[in-house]
This record gives C-alpha cells, structure tokens and sequence, in this order.
C-alpha cells in the first residue's frame, strides 16, 4: 500500500467531493437518490473514466473510505436500540430472519451457478441478504408512503437486517480468514461475539447514561460532537483488539448511545459528520465500478438483479405471512425490500479488503444496486395491483386459510398460563447468561490485570493468588446470587395458581438447579489456582450455602440496585417521554413529548388548546428545530415534530400522551391513509389569488387546512377563514389523502 502523502490526499478529496456535490444536484433535479449520484461521482474520478481528472493516490481513498464505513455504522447504530428490538417483536425478527436465509442460500447456489468457488459464493449470498433502510426510506418519502400501515414492520424488519448484517460480517471474516466453512470456528466466533456484545451493551448501558444526564448541562453540541465521536472510536479500539472488525465496534457505540435521553441530540449533530464520510464512502464505491468488467458480465448483472427482485419479494411476503400478517400487508412489504444498497458494499469492501473476494465481484454488486434501486419504486407502486390480481385468481379456500392463520396468529397464546410461563422462563435464562458473562468478564479481568500487579508487588507465591481470588468473588457475589434466586414477582406468582388453587415448582426448581451449577462451576475456577480440585468443589458448595442462608440480605438489596439502575438506563429515553423519572413535587412529573401529525391541537394557538382546562397539565416549554422556547406565549402554535415540555401527574401524562402523539391526522378522506405535511406556494400555483371559500381543497384534493405561515417568522401563522385569500410563499400546513395532496403539491398554472 502507499503511504498517505498530505498534498494527495487533500487534492483527491477536493476532486471527489466537488464531483459529489455536482452529480448529486443533478441527481436531485431527476428526483434520484444521492447514492447513485455519488457512485457515478467515484466513477467520473476513477482512473476508468479518462476525460477528467482523475484520482491521484489509491489509498487516499481507502483510508476516506474507511472512515466512511465507521461514521456511517456509528450512525446506523443510532437508530437502533434495544428498546426498538423488543417493540419489533417476534414477527419481524422471524420474517428477517426467513429472508436472509432464503437470500444467503439463493445467491450461494446462484453463484456456484455462476461457476464462483466457495467464499465468493457465500460472500455474494451475504451481499444479496440484506435491503438498503437508505433508498426505501427514500423510496416511500418520493412515493408519499410513509404513513401506510405496512411500513412500521417494514422499518422493524429492516433494523433486525442491520443487526444480522453485523454479525454476517463476523462470520464471513472467519470464512475469509480460514478460507473455508468451518462451523467449529464459526460457532467460537459467534460465541466470542455474544459475550463481547453482552460485556459492552451491558456496561456501556449502565455507565454512559448516568454520566451523561448528569453532565448533560454542562455539555453543549461542541463538546457533545467530540464525546460522541470519541466514544465510537474508542469502541473501534475495542472491537479490533479483540478481533472484530471497525465496522462492529461503531456500530455497538451507536446502539448503547441510541437508549440514552442524548440519542436524538448526537444524531443531529453528526449528520453533517455522516454525509460527508458517507459521501466518500459511497464515492469510493463508484470508483470500483469497471465498464469493461460490466460489460463482460452483464448477463451476471441482469441475472443477478432479478434474484434480487424476485428473491425479496418471495421471501418478504412469505416471511410475514408465516409471522401472521395479512396477505396485502405482506406483499407491500415484500415488494418495498427489493434492492440492496450500503450493507452490499460494506460486506463487499471486507472481503476485497481480506484479498478474498474476486475483483469481478465487486463492480457486479455496484451495477446490481444501481439497477435495483432505479426499480424499487416501481415495485412499491405495484405491490397493491399484484395483490389485486392476485386475489382474484387465489382459490377461495386459500384466502380463508390465510384470512384464518393470520386472525389466529395476531390472537396471540389463548394458554396464559403457558404464556406466562414461557415470559418467566425467558427473562430468567437471559438474567442468567447476563450475570454469568459478566462474571467471567470480572474473573478474567482480576486474573489478567490485578494478579500479576499483585506478583509484582507480593511476589509469586500463594498470597497473590489468594487476593485475587477473594476480590473476584466478591465482585462477582451479586450476580451470583442473581444465579441462585430465579426473579419471580409475587403478581405472577399469584397468575400461576391453577384452579385448584395450586401452581407447579418444577420449572422454578429447573431454574434454580441450573443456577447452582453455574454458581458452583464459576466458583471453582476461581478458586482453583489456590487450592486443588476437590477442596476447590468443596469450598464452592461451602459459599454457595453461605451465600445463600447468611448475606441473602445484603446480596439481595445489591442486586436491586444494579439491576434498577440498569433498567432505568435502558428506559432513560421512555422515562424522559413519561417524566416517571423525573419527579418534581409531590405526584408531579416533568415530560418531554413529541408532537404527532394527528394531533387534535397541531396549528392551533396555546391559548385556544385549553391544556391546563382540559387535561390539567402545565406547558413549560416548546422546542423546536434544536431551538428552546421556555415559558411560550399563548399566540405561540403547536406543530408536529414539537417537542412539548409538560408538568403532571402520571394519570394526566398517560391520558395526554396517546393524544400529542398520534401519528396520523383525523382527516381519512380517500384512500384511507393519510398524511400531515407542508408545502409553499410559488407563483405558478393555481391557489395563489383565491380564497379559501373557493380553492375547493376538499372537494379537489381530499385536503384540509390545518394553517398557514406568512411571513419569515415562524410564528406569523394565520388560522383558516373563508375570506383567507393565499399569497406567493404562503406556506401550507394541509392534511389528507397522501395521493391527492401530491397532486395538490405540483399543479401549475
């Protein structure tokens, strides 16, 4: 590789960044996504397109590069979280799940087909696996189809992909690195995997809310900018020393900041940071396409983009059927995955970059993306249509069949009892896995760090290993006894009882014994460099029942507080939305909610609203577009995206909350979705001399009129009248029908 030359590389940038910003405005102009226009960006300034500059210095780029696919999995980790996981739910992790199996062996066969060996097979089922969260959220914003009701498992599907897409790359790096499948070392790896995961999800969740809402008035952006950058890469630390890729550590960065009240604020201020090096990133993707390899394969290249197509959509709409959606639901969903994008690369840039992958491979993916997301919006229009057709020629039973599965299944269990049990087994083998890494976390830490401080300083007998011992086990203690007391609440306890008043221990004792036996190995190894084998068994039994019968107490009240501050910094983000945590006096809460679409008040003035009348709560604070307005007036209106600062109790707050957050406006004329959005209105537009009482927005377009905003102040809104005659640069706050009202949007004189 050459090395990095200052005035290379400050020459390089200027020429792909000023070829990026040229090929997106034109790409904007076609109403294409800018991804494309950054890959024909890389390919106007590779050395394959000679009639402009061209790049200087191959490993300018890729170190540009590099650092793309750090910010942009940093970035994509804040949008996930564990709290977004749970809310997915079974059914998208099951439909994902389905889809990147289906998808990885497809272009697995499909690239044997091809006549590519082993690795690239797999590493082209990997690239194939995974849709593109960037150009559909694109696709669907074009499209004015954000709002229908597919789209929320759509998005849920798509954030199980992106944790799937991490750990795909930690297998095929094993895959690289042994040059074959060997599922003893693909299991150590995924083993390895989880217990980091675990190891830094769980101190990273329990450590950097705390110090983050406790300093959180003394940061401002500046410094927040330069903590949370700092955070990533100290993560990419983590993960390469322990032989993960960059990639994984940003991404497990982004995913603990994501819980924290801080989530929205980062992700705003390292927006510009993300464009640029997802720029460079996606830049360099372009400058790997090869004409001439394009032309060679281009019979690969249209293969391949319609097993992409027709791929997706089968397994889409068959994973979400299988999960229990309706069939209409599930096609649109399976009709909206078709493409791949930034993961594709992602996977692509490792395996070039491991020297594993054939050269070929990579302008192919490039070319099979570009086609695939030209398509996706076609494809999501003809969702509906196909669903049509395809209704009208299904047999009448297999509709019912269908009908029936997925009324049963959105039923959920009619045991309860199993049910229930089945939610206490679950939470006590996840309760279990966590304490028991963390404790051999803990013991290996002690073993590697402090016993040879302890040698340095004590020498190499026994007393060295008899101190580390000792503090392993008291700072494993808590957990221990995690393990040894299944965590039961006495109201499911009470749920269990059947009717003869009886409920059954067996699971409970299960539980329990498997504790003991944990409890007991992890006690032993500790032990086990102090004294031999068998007094080492003995002394574990020994502190488990001393554990167990003398300090239950203090391990007890111990424990409660790890794991409530845990939990309270896994709910920060929904404590901050409820104000349960953020007590005032008495039974008052301060809250922080964001205003929805639907919103019975959105457009009207504070004073109009009547909240304190109402529903008895006290409005402290608005803000809006990074900007705070403490105490508002009462001719300050409310909008959507608002974020409301609000003082009540927990019964007022609850009543509130479903009401300020609702998603969709009350106005469903048409098609029966709807949509609250803005526009202004230039001079072409017909609406612009009118009046009210004669723009015919209902009858014409399916609109509503919510307000209009005159003026460069914000708050210059004007409240709908009939006389209201619209001016140039009114702006339209409208809601309705999503079809119509793009209509409403682009008419001309």
């Amino acid at each position: 590789m050459q090395e990095l030359d200052i005035n290379s590389l400050i020459s390089d940038l200027a020429l792909i960044l000023i070829l990026g910003a040229i090929s997106t405005v034109v790409f904007k102009m076609l109403k294409q996504p800018l991804v494309l226009g950054y890959i024909v960006a890389g390919f106007i300034a590779s050395p394959n397109f000679s009639l402009f500059p061209t790049i200087v210095n191959d490993s300018n780029i890729e170190f540009w590069a590099q650092l793309g696919i750090i910010v942009l999995l940093f970035s994509l980790g804040l949008e996930f979280s564990f709290k977004k996981l749970i809310n997915a739910g079974a059914s998208a992790v099951m439909t994902a799940l389905i889809i990147v199996l289906g998808m990885m062996s497809l272009g697995y066969l499909v690239g044997k087909f091809l006549g590519f060996g082993l690795v690239d097979s797999i590493f082209l089922g990997g690239m194939i696996s995974m849709s593109s969260t960037t150009i559909i959220i694109k696709a669907l914003t074009d499209l004015n189809m954000r709002q229908r009701r597919f789209v929320p498992m759509t998005f849920a599907v798509l954030i199980i992909e992106d944790l799937f897409a991490v750990v795909m790359m930690v297998i095929l790096s094993s895959i690289a690195i042994h040059k074959t499948v060997d599922s003893t070392e693909m299991l150590k790896s995924i083993l390895i995997l989880a217990f980091f995961l675990i190891i830094w999800f769980t101190v990273g969740i329990y450590v950097l809310p705390t110090l983050l809402r406790r300093f959180r008035h003394y940061i401002n952006n500046e410094q927040l900018l330069i903590i949370s950058m700092g955070l990533c890469f100290l993560m990419v630390i983590f993960a390469i020393k322990v032989g993960f890729s960059a990639a994984l550590g940003a991404f497990v960065m982004g995913s603990i900041l994501a819980g924290t009240i801080e989530a929205e604020r980062i992700e705003r201020i390292i927006t510009p940071v993300k464009d640029l090096f997802g720029a460079v990133f996606f830049i360099s993707v372009g400058m790997m396409v090869d004409p001439s390899v394009i032309a060679q394969y281009w019979s690969t290249i249209l293969l391949l983009s319609a097993v992409v197509i027709v791929g997706m959509i089968v397994f889409g709409t068959f994973g979400m059927l299988a999960t229990g959606q309706p069939l209409k639901l599930a096609m649109e969903s399976g009709f909206t995955l078709t493409q791949i994008g930034e993961f594709s690369f992602i996977i692509a840039t490792l395996g070039t970059s491991m020297n594993v992958l054939d050269k070929s491979i990579y302008p192919i993916i490039v070319a099979v993306s570009v086609i695939t997301t030209f398509t996706t919006p076609f494809f999501i229009k003809q969702a509906v249509p196909c669903y049509n057709r395809l209704e009208k020629i299904l047999p009448k039973q297999w509709t019912r069949l269908l009908n029936g599965y997925s009324k049963s299944a959105s039923q959920g269990e009619a045991d309860t009892t199993k049910a229930l049990w089945g939610s206490v087994i679950k939470r006590t083998l996840l309760r279990m896995v966590i304490y028991t890494v963390i404790s051999v976390a803990m013991v290996i830490l002690c073993d590697r760090f402090f016993h040879p401080f302890l040698e340095r300083v004590l020498g190499t007998g026994t007393w060295g290993k008899f101190i580390t011992a000792a503090i392993s086990l008291a700072l494993v203690m808590p957990f221990i006894f995690g393990l040894l007391v299944p965590r039961i609440k006495q109201s499911e306890i009470n749920r269990l009882v059947d009717q003869s008043g009886k409920i059954t221990y067996v699971p409970i004792v299960v539980m329990m014994l498997l504790g003991i036996i944990i409890a007991t190995i992890l006690i032993i190894s500790m032990l086990s460099g102090v004294y031999s084998s068998v007094a080492s068994i003995f002394s574990a039994l020994g502190i488990v029942l001393i554990s167990w019968f003398v300090f239950t107490p203090l391990l007890h009240r111990r424990l409660n507080q790890l794991e409530k501050h845990f939990i309270s910094n896994v709910n920060q983000r929904e404590n901050r939305r409820t104000g349960r945590e953020n007590a005032l006096v008495s039974d008052l809460h301060l809250a922080y909610i964001t205003v929805g679409a639907g919103c019975p008040f959105v457009g009207e003035r504070l004073r109009n609203a009547h909240l304190r009348d109402k529903y008895g709560i006290n409005l402290v604070n608005i803000q809006r577009n990074g900007v705070i307005h403490p105490v508002p007036s009462g001719e300050m209106r409310i909008f959507p995206g608002d974020v409301l600062g609000i003082i009540g109790n927990d019964e007022q707050i609850q009543e509130v909350l479903p009401l300020i957050e609702t998603a969709e406006p009350t106005d469903n004329s048409g098609s029966g979705e709807a949509e609250f959005t803005h526009f202004a209105l230039s001079e072409g537009s017909p609406l612009v001399g009118k009046k009210l009482s004669n723009a015919r927005l209902r009858e014409d377009y399916g609109a509503l009129l919510v307000a209009v905003q005159r003026g460069d102040d914000e708050d210059d809104v004007i409240s709908p009248t009939p006389d209201l005659e619209f001016e140039v640069g009114d702006v339209l706050w409208v809601a309705g029908d999503p079809s119509t009202i793009g209509k409403l949007k682009s008419v001309r004189k």
